[in-house]
């Protein structure tokens, strides 16, 4: 029996990302010699990728001002 689990969003983004990686890594040189719908869902990832939110906080979220001791 196959049990479905939920996972948050922001893990189903990070495999997203680790899956999209691992694909440009294998893919990387040209795109010709791959089969037309591979080539059109490997095209479509690179504009979702582009579209989507960060989850790498920005640097202004990261730094917080001193405040000086009393």
């Amino acid at each position: 029996m196959i049990e479905h689990h939920q996972i948050a969003a922001e893990h189903a983004r990070a495999i997203c990302e680790e899956i999209g990686e691992r694909l440009r890594y294998v893919l990387r040189g040209d795109y010709a010699d791959l089969p037309p719908k591979l080539r059109q869902l490997v095209n479509e990832l690179a504009l979702q990728d582009c579209e989507a939110p960060s989850l790498v906080p920005a640097m202004a979220e990261m730094i917080r001002p001193l405040v000086a001791a009393a």
